[in-house]
């Protein structure tokens, strides 16, 4: 089978319609767009896993202790908890973490490098989920739901502390 390489990546396929499209990824351009909410992705695996948000559906749960997760990766970071894998080592103070992502987001603690920054009010951040949670505040969105109530929430963490109620957990 012939392999076509992709100009701008590593990456070699087998049908030159993925190499187009792997090199409009390069460019940012984003194929997969959620009727829902408009939110675009470039890869389909995401844009899949957003769609999880939207249904709820975590199809990946942990044997060991019940936790649930929508994407695959996550639950492959999780079960380097319960394994207590931590394979990746920050080369300045040699902290270990269970995954690779973790470890880029952990090194800006000593670069002070904070690449997101918001559009609105300049506030910059180490992590592209914190920049997300803050432009909550701008937008007024409340992407958490609880089920049992309706009532929403900007922050994920604060769904959680509500849930409680629910659960007659104390706060």
């Amino acid at each position: 089978m012939k392999r076509y390489a992709c100009s701008q990546g590593k990456k070699a396929f087998g049908w030159s319609s993925d190499v187009d499209k792997s090199q409009k990824i390069h460019t940012g351009e984003r194929f997969y767009k959620c009727d829902e909410c408009g939110k675009a992705f470039s890869y389909r695996s995401l844009f899949i896993g957003h769609q999880r948000f939207h249904n709820g559906e975590k199809p990946f749960e942990c044997n060991q202790c019940g936790k649930a997760f929508r994407h695959r990766f996550s639950f492959a970071a999780h079960q380097r908890i319960h394994n207590r894998e931590k394979p990746y080592k920050c080369i300045q103070c040699g902290k270990a973490l269970t995954h690779s992502s973790y470890l880029t987001a952990y090194q800006r603690i000593h670069t002070g490098e904070k690449p997101f920054e918001c559009n609105q009010c300049g506030k910059a951040f180490t992590q592209r989920c914190h920049l997300a949670a803050h432009q909550r505040i701008h937008t007024g969105e409340k992407p958490y739901r609880c089920n049992q109530c309706g009532k929403t929430y900007k922050f994920r963490q604060n769904l959680a502390t509500h849930l409680k109620i629910h659960s007659g957990e104390k706060t």
